[in-house]
């Protein structure tokens, strides 16, 4: 196959762009491209066609589809639970290949997996893409557009897990006034709610709280709030100013979740607003799960 690998070749196939010519989804099959193009059709915003995290990561549009779990991230577990469930296309709002871009590398296939020789070494990549082949699925990243949705559908799922809209402080998806409870009970809502184990907070746990704002950077720790729930914050920064405002005397908290915690919700939300216009086949929500542990 010349210098083309088995796994490039494939996904070249994929992609529909092998010798130029677009592949050929089996007849009467919905596939992988027209599902995308649905989800163009409905966001209620114009597509950017410059992104480059909205795209296909593993395969592309002429997979023919037989089914579609929504996710957080594409991880090894998450592609095994997908293939059990019989759903081939994966529509993902994180990485697949662990960084930002999934690893971009000049003169790669376009619509294809893009990893440049030394992820195309590592035997993780092989054997999650490998695998990913071997089973017919397909990746779809969604991230720039579903955050710039109205209402942010990231945002909106988290709310509807949380069951939180009716505490919006004028319909702000981040700010909201709860019944009272005390920064140790939030905390332990969010952790069973949220089903994650990665949650760290700082502050006295019998802190009354009521005014609570979401953020992920330092600037948000400012906010008026008893408490803020962070994601994705630097320890550096964002950690050692909430230290700081506690041991100041400030009467305010901050628990921190992980970045699978906060966004999760939000692909959930995204299976029930892609249901109503892909009908033939099943779509489902898979949650990535939290696997990290404490001692």
């Amino acid at each position: 196959m010349s210098s083309l690998s088995r796994r490039q070749f494939a996904l070249m196939v994929g992609a529909g762009v092998a010798a130029g010519k677009p592949a050929q989804a089996q007849q009467g099959r919905l596939t992988a491209g027209e599902v995308v193009d649905r989800i163009k059709k409905n966001l209620g915003i114009p597509w950017n066609d410059s992104t480059y995290r909205d795209l296909f990561k593993i395969g592309g549009p002429g997979v023919p589809v037989a089914g579609i779990c929504t996710t957080f991230g594409t991880n090894l577990n998450l592609i095994q639970r997908s293939v059990k469930a019989g759903l081939n296309m994966i529509i993902t709002h994180e990485p697949t290949f662990w960084t930002d871009a999934d690893v971009v590398a000049p003169g790669a296939p376009a619509g294809g997996t893009r990893c440049d020789a030394a992820c195309q070494a590592d035997p993780l990549y092989t054997r999650k893409l490998d695998y990913a082949i071997r089973n017919n699925i397909v990746v779809w990243r969604i991230h720039d557009h579903i955050h710039r949705m109205v209402p942010d559908g990231i945002s909106l799922g988290l709310n509807r897990r949380l069951n939180w809209i009716q505490y919006q402080v004028d319909g702000n998806l981040s700010r909201w006034d709860i019944p009272p409870t005390t920064l140790g009970e939030l905390a332990k809502f969010l952790a069973k709610t949220l089903q994650t184990r990665s949650v760290r907070v700082i502050g006295d746990p019998n802190l009354r709280v009521v005014r609570v704002a979401f953020g992920r950077s330092l600037s948000s720790m400012a906010q008026v709030a008893d408490c803020v729930i962070a994601s994705e914050g630097r320890e550096y920064d964002t950690f050692e100013y909430v230290r700081d405002a506690v041991l100041s005397g400030a009467q305010e908290g901050a628990i921190f979740i992980s970045h699978e915690a906060h966004e999760d919700p939000g692909m959930e939300e995204f299976a029930r607003w892609l249901k109503p216009f892909v009908t033939e086949v099943p779509v489902r929500y898979i949650s990535t799960t939290d696997e990290f542990w404490a001692v």
